[in-house]
């Protein structure tokens, strides 16, 4: 990938001709292999009006979003987590380390001399940061439960699962059965999550999206739709992260 200015330009053996991606992270240029940069960047200054108006369209939906994640960790804040809120708790501890448990609610345990000396800012960071692998840890374990289920009845095998933050897909799947899942779905209901999953393990068998794959999917997940409705509605959100 090369960087030119204000966006990057991504070759893909796919592409026919050049396109432009505009999220609230990156402005994005695909275009085909054969295509030179000096023709990109040429294809970029044509479209500079289009650009404007896609920026501004993004940026509003960006002001206009509610994010999932709290403004300050903090006694009271409310945290989400697989498709609900739940009430932040702060107990003193005699650990040298923020622990974070769940029950009915996120129950904070922050050694006493962090209290002393943190400010509120510097502890919200903290304790948003130590929420951050909590929940990557926890969409570790739910993933691999739901692969488990899946591979196991209808043989759709990975080679590895890796959990990671990505900017702009949910998962993915390689060539070689290499699935990637975006931690960010734990803080969605647990049908979504489970839904990306067999989406994902479908490609092992089908590497497209044709009406073959989504005949795959919805053989194991009937109500797919309505999971794809929620992460178009709220995905933007949800891109947001903690």
């Amino acid at each position: 990938m090369s960087q030119k200015e204000n966006y990057s330009i991504r070759r893909s053996t796919r592409a026919k001709r050049a396109r432009i991606i505009v999220t609230a992270e990156k402005i994005e240029v695909v275009a085909p292999l054969c295509m030179s940069e000096k023709q990109i960047h040429q294809f970029v200054a044509a479209k500079q009006a289009w650009l404007e108006s896609a920026k501004n369209k993004v940026q509003k939906h960006v002001d206009s979003m509610a994010r999932f994640s709290p403004p300050e960790y903090k006694e009271g804040a409310m945290v989400p987590y697989q498709g609900e809120r739940y009430i932040l708790v702060i107990k003193p501890s005699q650990n040298q380390q923020i622990r974070i448990t769940f029950e009915q609610d996120f129950i904070v345990h922050v050694p006493e001399s962090f209290l002393a000396i943190l400010s509120s800012e510097e502890l919200s960071d903290s304790i948003r940061k130590v929420f951050i692998h909590w929940m990557v840890q926890m969409a570790a374990k739910h993933s691999a439960l739901y692969m488990d289920k899946y591979a196991a009845l209808y043989q759709l095998c990975p080679r590895s699962i890796t959990i990671k933050e990505q900017k702009s897909r949910w998962g993915s799947c390689g060539i070689h059965n290499d699935i990637h899942l975006n931690w960010l779905l734990i803080l969605a209901p647990s049908e979504v999550l489970e839904y990306v999953v067999v989406h994902e393990l479908c490609h092992i068998q089908e590497r497209n999206h044709s009406a073959a794959f989504w005949l795959l999917v919805a053989e194991y997940c009937p109500n797919y739709q309505q999971h794809r409705a929620w992460l178009k509605q709220h995905g933007a959100s949800l891109m947001l992260g903690l």
